[in-house]
């Protein structure tokens, strides 16, 4: 069972996404309202999953850039009401591997986490070096 962190202001929409993912099967771990307790909660838990949401991701904290280079295999989602084209860029940019959207939808949510465990683990196993 993959361990999930979300990270979230609000705290209705923590408790939405929360059940969606244990729903889902998914280990949820911690939750938290800011990046700083996010990234520790991080170090301590290990999550191979964080939704993290968009206002963290654009604080100018650099909690995403911190969890990539201590997380490397972790999976970072923002999750926002609201995705345009510079804020889908500048998420990849900074290490986010997928966007979950608000209002949730439990199967959208499942489906885009599934599709992105997918994908990298293809692209792991495409790496020359890596034992497939």
């Amino acid at each position: 069972m993959l361990k999930a962190l979300i990270v979230d202001s609000s705290a209705l929409s923590r408790g939405l996404l929360n059940t969606v993912l244990i729903d889902g099967g998914y280990d949820v771990v911690a939750q938290t309202h800011t990046g700083l307790l996010g990234y520790t909660l991080a170090m301590k838990h290990r999550p191979q999953i964080v939704c993290i949401a968009r206002e963290q991701v654009e604080d100018g904290s650099q909690v995403v850039e911190q969890l990539r280079s201590q997380l490397p295999k972790a999976m970072i989602f923002m999750v926002s009401g609201t995705l345009d084209a510079p804020t889908i860029e500048g998420a990849v940019a900074r290490g986010v591997h997928g966007f979950v959207v608000k209002p949730f939808k439990a199967d959208t949510v499942l489906k885009t986490i599934r599709n992105t465990v997918i994908a990298l683990v293809k692209k792991q196993q495409a790496t020359p070096g890596n034992p497939a």
